[in-house]
């Protein structure tokens, strides 16, 4: 089936994936960073204080994924998503109005878990459990709707900073979450795969049966995947964040930096879409233990070079990385284990992964006040991104290899 028609015959289902993803930009680091400086200056902090307290409302979101993403098995993609935008809308108005800094570990907390962790990991599952031999086809077209707002959310956000309240804006994404309920509960009204039918139609994982999450952990290939599937988020997380530092440090100014970012999308999307053919080529299983490259060549052309253009090439590597991980790991986790328990267990893999994007903001953040700006620090991140690769080759090898 080419592309076109797979588009034609699945349109109500990928967009309403679109849309999911598409709502997660509240939540995500990339879009919460864009207001470090307003966040700073209204609560008085440091760097290193902003990362600390953002990475407490992160681990708490990441740790409450482990409970929470199980019910990705349990409940309708439509019930669950109606429950998380109502809450994504509560959390916006409280960053709005909130004037505490005590409670605002809970307000990222909320953002973060609704956002990075819950809507985006039941889109990824959706995918994942209503496309079986299209599923790579599935993942990069849903995962269309965060590259969208990953692009020019930040360039709109950063001009409305200059013209209204950034409080204003926080608003203005309150409003459009209720309104993508009302969206998704028209479009999820008949799922792709009914429960009743899913049942029967489960693909199955290594070893050529479904895999429980308590019979995963206590496998050693799951905790030698643990760091491959911490990093992306850690390390991309820490660009996003310190994006307004990297910007100052390099001598560019923040509307600079932001406007490389549809360049960064763009080409994140067309590399979902090549991996996402691949993938239905060769399966995930043989490319995943390549992903990490790019990002560590990424980070030492940011920790090398001052200039605009290698911060947009930088910037290029890093998107091949996050094009292809995004795709190709949805598929991985679930040709490696299968379908039938896929939530509960990409559930504890997202919740690392939610860890892994509190750790970055935090470190990078604590290093930063004792005076090693970030583009210092990367050149040691390269080298542990390209340990993390060899460990992941080696788990691939020993227990995967057919």
């Amino acid at each position: 089936m080419s592309i076109l028609n797979f588009i034609r015959n699945n349109s109500r289902w990928l967009f309403a994936g679109g849309v999911m993803t598409f709502a997660t930009c509240f939540g995500q680091t990339f879009f919460i960073s864009i207001f470090a400086k307003q966040i700073m200056e209204t609560y008085t902090l440091t760097d290193g204080e902003w990362g600390s307290l953002y990475a407490i409302g992160t681990t708490a979101s990441g740790l409450t994924m482990i409970w929470a993403g199980g019910l990705a098995d349990q409940f309708r993609a439509r019930v669950l998503v109606t429950v998380l935008l109502a809450m994504m809308s509560v959390f916006c108005i409280a960053m709005a109005f909130n004037n505490s800094v005590w409670l605002l570990p809970v307000v990222i907390f909320g953002l973060r878990l609704c956002g990075q962790g819950m809507m985006f990991h039941i889109a990824m599952v959706s995918m994942a459990r209503w496309y079986t031999q299209t599923r790579g086809k599935a993942v990069a077209i849903a995962s269309l709707g965060f590259s969208i707002g990953e692009a020019f959310l930040p360039l709109v956000v950063v001009i409305l900073i200059a013209i209204i309240p950034w409080q204003a804006i926080w608003i203005a994404a309150a409003v459009l979450s209720l309104a993508f309920i009302v969206l998704l509960r028209a479009l999820l009204k008949t799922e792709r795969t009914p429960q009743s039918i899913a049942q029967s139609t489960q693909a199955v994982g290594m070893g050529g049966f479904h895999w429980t999450r308590m019979q995963a952990i206590k496998h050693p290939l799951f905790w030698l995947l643990v760091p491959m599937a911490m990093a992306p988020s850690t390390f991309i997380t820490a660009v996003f964040f310190q994006q307004v530092h990297m910007a100052e440090v390099k001598g560019w100014t923040h509307s600079e930096f932001v406007a490389l970012f549809p360049a960064y999308t763009a080409m994140a999307v067309v590399t979902s879409l090549i991996f996402g053919w691949a993938i239905d080529r060769w399966g995930s299983i043989r490319l995943m233990p390549y992903l990490l490259t790019p990002l560590a060549i990424g980070f030492v052309i940011f920790a090398i070079f001052n200039s605009l253009l290698a911060g947009l090439i930088g910037l290029l590597f890093m998107a091949i990385m996050q094009g292809g991980y995004s795709t190709v790991s949805v598929a991985f986790w679930s040709e490696v284990y299968g379908t039938k328990h896929v939530g509960s267990i990409k559930a504890l893999t997202a919740a690392f992964m939610v860890i892994g994007s509190a750790i970055g903001p935090a470190l990078t953040g604590q290093l930063i006040d004792i005076g090693y700006s970030f583009p210092d620090q990367m050149i040691g991140y390269a080298v542990y991104i390209m340990a993390i690769s060899g460990l992941t080759y080696y788990a691939v090898q020993r227990f995967l290899r057919k």
